[in-house]
């Protein structure tokens, strides 16, 4: 149950834009956001991190949320999303993890066997007061624009703890996917269960709109999704719903998993910029709001050749119930930042 002054609660009657749109009501304006909005592509953020490691930073409260104000400060966006990283949760249980740069989410033990997913801590509550608290400073500060909560899907979190690191292909994933069944279904589990937990705690403290990432989930058949994985993604959902907020599932590559992704239970489906939109709004139906999905590689391009391709999105955008625009994955550390700046712009001017 969430509090009676929680933004959900009280913009009940009069939701933001964006709220509406996964909703599913069509607002007269499209609402945009950017995924890693919050970081490297700003100055601002430079040079706050500088000294600061990664994870430490996500786990500082004050720099936490003062890096997800910084984008929606500077490009006028109709949300934030939480500042933080898909392995968080991993460390607040006790796992030992860390980002080395140029690689990103290391672990120097990894996870292959039953005995070893059988001594993965539990994730104690108290250990996400960090979060918590950097909700609530950020919500403070936003108004009535709307925090998005950011959690790992449960395959994305396996495959960091099975490969010891990023891995395109998740070879050793999926053949522990295969070979031990059993020990798989344990690990997914304990994935979706601190996923569960992280996300409800920013939820509960003022995120007014959740997304599930499934970073690598783009390696998968759609039978070995549907059978070995959407599981536990609804699992980890399973640990919000009650709290009545909408829900978004992302993934890279996956657009042929799309209408599975949907049919874990969510609001809104993220799509990558492989797949028009409206062919997306094709497999997952009328049912769902569709997100994205601008070729980020097209920012570095002329205005002229990137605002074409916003005119398209837009208008493909049209075939669903609604359409939040965003990237078709997060933004490149090389971005103009004045280039985003003038995309929000130039959709809320656009009919």
């Amino acid at each position: 149950m969430l509090h009676d002054s929680h933004p959900s609660v009280l913009q009940r009657n009069d939701p933001p834009a964006l709220i509406r749109a996964y909703r599913g009501d069509r607002p007269a304006v499209t609402p945009v956001w950017f995924m890693r909005q919050a970081g490297r592509s700003l100055p601002e953020y430079r040079e706050l991190r500088v000294g600061t490691d990664m994870l430490d930073a996500c786990l500082n409260p004050e720099l936490a949320s003062e890096i997800t104000l910084q984008p929606v400060r500077r490009h006028g966006v109709d949300a934030g999303i939480f500042f933080s990283d898909i392995v968080i949760p991993v460390r607040l249980a006790g796992v030992d993890v860390r980002i080395v740069a140029g690689r990103g989410p290391v672990l120097e033990n990894p996870v292959r066997t039953a005995a070893d997913v059988a001594s993965l801590p539990p994730l104690d509550p108290a250990a996400l007061a960090p979060i918590r608290e950097a909700v609530a400073l950020t919500v403070a500060e936003l108004g009535t624009t709307p925090l998005i909560g950011f959690a790992g899907a449960p395959y994305t979190l396996a495959s960091y703890l099975v490969e010891g690191g990023p891995s395109k292909e998740q070879l050793k994933t999926r053949a522990l996917m295969h070979s031990d069944p059993d020990t798989w279904a344990a690990l997914l589990t304990w994935c979706a269960g601190i996923t569960g937990a992280f996300l409800r705690a920013q939820l509960e403290a003022g995120a007014s709109a959740g997304q599930l990432f499934d970073s690598w989930a783009g390696s998968l058949s759609l039978a070995d999704y549907t059978q070995h994985v959407a599981p536990f993604s609804s699992l980890a959902l399973d640990a919000v719903r009650d709290l009545e907020v909408p829900l978004v599932h992302f993934g890279v590559g996956t657009g042929e998993l799309l209408a599975a992704m949907r049919d874990v239970g969510v609001d809104a489906v993220g799509v990558d910029w492989r797949l028009p939109l409206d062919e997306a709004v094709r497999r997952v139906g009328q049912g769902v709001t569709v997100q994205g999905n601008i070729d980020p590689a097209l920012l570095r391009a002329p205005w002229p050749v990137l605002e074409a391709h916003l005119v398209d999105v837009l208008e493909r955008g049209k075939a669903a119930r609604a359409h939040v625009l965003n990237l078709g994955h997060g933004v490149p550390p090389d971005t103009d930042p004045t280039v985003l700046t003038r995309i929000v712009e130039f959709v809320h001017a656009h009919a």
